[in-house]
């Protein structure tokens, strides 16, 4: 029973260093990166992810009990309030943008059948 507990713990404890890396990574892409957006990008995937592989590898580490269900149940609202947060700030962000064209141009549907059409007749 002993060899059990301990797969189980190397497994658990290799889980947490995965989400303590993506963590790091995260941290790194807040630092580095320039654009708001990008930055944000960075954030929520880091926060995501690397909650979702902490919270495994405690569910793993304590075993699959209530306490076990409470983590699975946080994990399940973190996967999909996070993600829709970001969203909306993402979407506020480019709603209030003062410098758009520095950092995209917006394409509308006429633009975008005229591009297509003039790569068309460059392929034939």
């Amino acid at each position: 029973m002993e060899a059990i507990e301990w797969i189980r713990f190397i497994f658990g404890a290799l889980f947490i260093l995965c989400g303590l890396s993506i963590f790091l990574i995260e941290m790194v892409g807040v630092f580095r990166f320039k654009y708001v957006l990008n930055r944000m990008h960075a954030a929520a995937m880091g926060d995501t992810l690397g909650i979702a592989c902490s919270l495994i590898g405690l569910i793993i580490i304590s075993g699959f009990n209530f306490t076990s269900m409470k983590l699975f149940c946080v994990i399940v609202f973190l996967w999909f309030s996070s993600p829709t947060s970001s969203h909306l700030i993402a979407r506020l962000e480019v709603a209030t943008d003062e410098d758009r064209k520095e950092h995209y141009r917006v394409i509308t549907m006429d633009e975008l059948e005229r591009e297509s059409e003039e790569g068309k007749g460059q392929d034939c």
